[in-house]
């Protein structure tokens, strides 16, 4: 009978699916991300283990419908004319977006019955039964410390201001130009005679950057390049703040201030006037050409149409590789951490940190 009842589900997920991808308006959109939301709901309530912890999956379920169905309003209604990128792009982001509380199951689960197991044998006489029990207990204190942390930074206050913003972002084409001023490479050129360029990578607190520290688990989710060491030239690619459009924007020290922890790490790489000059020509095309945050991340990259469409760290790696500084190799999925993390051979030199608290 379960089986049967499985089957039932799986067919339903795909006849969903499938008209998502096919139909995709705002009507089908509702009935799919309701439906998989009872589905799941009915699924936690039947499905033993402790109360919380049901109780907190709901809870996530239902801030993840209110999230959707708020997507529904701003990005995935269809215009009257509208290109094709942008018509595949809807039907796929929907796709992802019923699939989400799915994914969310799944991880919660995978982490609620994560199991240790002893060593082999030969290497168990080497190791305490207490030092079995304590790497057991912190590893499930680390569990429930994580898990709370992502429960708070999940909030629906973050989720829904993620996506009231989503409306602003276009993958596909360029929607920010000309957003540095004259006065901008102006002041950059003045600090050529500085042997440095400076990386920056920050942990704002914006409700972007607190979502993608959950699936990262890393605290410092964004990244930036200054030409001075006062962070006057700051620059880097960004969602604007709701003042300029989504792309290349220069970033003053207010713009970090997004929490009460938020908090920069400066780095400085020594660099030649020549390779900042380099830097600061194609900074110029960009700002000349126009630009586009790349809000689907590692999915879409090195696109040859339209090249200017990027993230931070994509922006921060391909200002580094054109002036010949780059000190790692581009896996096409670099976080703003991998700028410090993969700097193997020590060509970074830590300056400061700042702190807004």
């Amino acid at each position: 009978m379960q089986n049967k009842i499985l089957a039932v589900l799986k067919t339903l997920f795909i006849v969903l699916s499938i008209g998502v991808l096919l139909i995709s308006n705002s009507a089908l959109f509702m009935l799919a991300f309701v439906v998989v939301y009872i589905l799941l709901v009915v699924r936690t309530i039947m499905t033993p283990g402790r109360r919380k912890m049901r109780r907190y999956l709901v809870l996530a379920y239902s801030g993840i419908l209110v999230a959707q169905l708020v997507m529904i309003e701003t990005v995935l209604q269809s215009g009257t004319e509208i290109g094709v990128p942008e018509f595949i792009f809807r039907r796929v982001l929907g796709l992802i977006l019923m699939c989400l509380p799915i994914l969310v199951g799944r991880f919660v689960a995978s982490v609620k019955y994560t199991h240790y197991y002893l060593p082999p044998t030969d290497e168990a006489f080497g190791i305490g039964i207490s030092e079995l029990l304590n790497t057991a207990v912190s590893e499930i204190k680390n569990k429930a410390e994580f898990l709370g942390e992502s429960k708070k930074k999940l909030c629906f206050e973050n989720v829904s201001a993620f996506a009231m913003d989503l409306k602003r972002h276009n993958p596909f084409r360029y929607v920010n130009q000309e957003s540095l001023p004259d006065e901008y490479f102006t002041s950059a050129r003045k600090n050529f005679d500085d042997p440095n360029i400076y990386i920056i990578i920050s942990k704002t607190g914006s409700p972007p950057s607190e979502i993608l520290s959950v699936f990262t688990q890393k605290q410092y989710n964004h990244a930036s390049l200054s030409f001075d060491k006062k962070l006057q030239t700051t620059i880097s690619y960004n969602g604007g703040e709701k003042v300029y459009s989504p792309g290349l924007n220069i970033e003053l020290l207010e713009f970090f201030r997004k929490s009460p922890d938020a908090k920069l790490m400066v780095y400085s790489l020594p660099c030649t006037a020549a390779q900042k000059e380099k830097m600061l020509a194609r900074i110029e095309k960009i700002n000349r050409e126009g630009s586009a945050y790349n809000i689907l991340g590692f999915s879409v990259k090195n696109r040859k149409k339209k090249p200017n469409i990027m993230y931070c760290t994509q922006f921060i790696y391909s200002m580094l590789d054109d002036a010949g500084l780059a000190y790692f190799a581009d896996n096409g999925k670099i976080k703003p951490t991998d700028l410090v993390e993969l700097d193997y051979y020590r060509k970074l030199k830590f300056e400061l940190e700042i702190t807004f608290g």
